[in-house]
């Protein structure tokens, strides 16, 4: 069941009833999470570096904080579901299952964005590479 905590004094905790869907909206909120923070900080300097805040300048922050999250979260909640999805039916857990998790997630966001067979090759064996190394990383630690 996906929880999280603000400041350790408020718990939120969601059960959809499924783990599969507990998955992906974990993925969701977690990663949407960081890009939002990532646009914030990043809104912030360039606020700073031109010397500027107006209300158009936040909205537009805001805007691009929310787009940015939703996008993110998308992706992490799709990878997410497809990781599990492999170790479901694989019936094992291991970097097998994120990098075939990895290889379908890069493959239909590229398909998605009307990219050419190759193109969408390329961005699958990206993704598999990519969540394989991340699931390598997670064995270090």
């Amino acid at each position: 069941m996906p929880r999280a905590s603000i400041n350790g004094k408020v718990n939120l905790a969601v059960d959809l009833g499924d783990p599969f869907l507990n998955h992906v909206v974990d993925g969701f909120f977690k990663i949407g999470t960081v890009a939002v923070g990532k646009v914030a900080v990043e809104e912030a300097y360039h606020m700073v570096a031109r010397g500027s805040v107006s209300k158009n300048n936040f909205e537009h922050s805001l805007k691009k904080m929310c787009k940015e999250g939703a996008y993110w979260g998308t992706v992490a909640g799709l990878y997410v579901g497809m990781e599990y999805g492999v170790e479901r039916v694989r019936g094992t857990r291991d970097w097998k299952n994120a990098m075939v998790g990895g290889a379908l997630t890069g493959a239909l966001v590229s398909a998605v964005g009307n990219n050419n067979r190759d193109k969408i090759v390329l961005d699958a064996i990206t993704g598999g590479a990519v969540a394989t190394a991340a699931e390598f990383i997670s064995y270090l630690t």
